[in-house]
């Protein structure tokens, strides 16, 4: 083990005692994120045998533990089709105002959590403005298809393919910057 490693979670120098002093933290911080204690589990076993795969390379275990929970519970919450929109003003670079940080967070939480919002929002602006308004009918006002193909005069078909590749482009992104999988 590297010496970074013994000092980044105290006391901990092997995986035992890693997963002895994580293993709860890290499946509550998944229950919150996932929102099922079966998943959360999940979330923390995979991250952990992801871990245990590549123990002696990772020089901050605690940090990329949370941050593969993270990302775990995150997937597991798209797949179940469970979506969370963003408020984007333009220019706007703080939280939104109907999301604040969740003061149970610890700080290191807040900040994965807040820079993980600010690469949506990055990702997001990259995106040409018909995509962008798209993207804020479908999600942030909940229009069907349909209703967006009336507001924007483009066709329903042509509606979810510019939806779909849209949503492909920006999960390209997060993933070029380890924000998901």
């Amino acid at each position: 083990m590297q010496p970074e490693q013994a000092n980044a979670v105290p006391g901990c120098e092997t995986m035992e005692e890693l997963f002895a002093a994580l293993e709860s933290p890290l499946l509550h911080y998944a229950l919150r994120l996932a929102g099922e204690l079966g998943a959360a589990e999940d979330c923390v076993q995979d991250a952990f045998m992801k871990l245990q795969a590549q123990f002696k390379e990772v020089r901050e275990p605690r940090r990329w533990l949370y941050r593969t929970v993270h990302n775990l519970a995150l997937n597991h919450r798209r797949r179940a089709g469970k979506i969370v929109a963003l408020e984007v003003k333009a220019g706007d670079t703080s939280l939104p105002a109907n999301d604040p940080a969740d003061p149970q967070l610890l700080p290191d939480e807040q900040i994965v959590r807040s820079e993980g919002i600010g690469m949506v929002r990055l990702s997001l602006e990259m995106l040409d403005e018909r995509s962008r308004e798209l993207i804020r009918l479908k999600f942030n006002e909940n229009l069907s298809y349909k209703e967006i193909s009336g507001r924007t005069g483009l066709k329903i078909g042509h509606v979810g393919y510019l939806l779909h590749h849209a949503l492909k482009t920006m999960a390209e992104e997060l993933a070029r910057n380890g924000v998901v999988p």
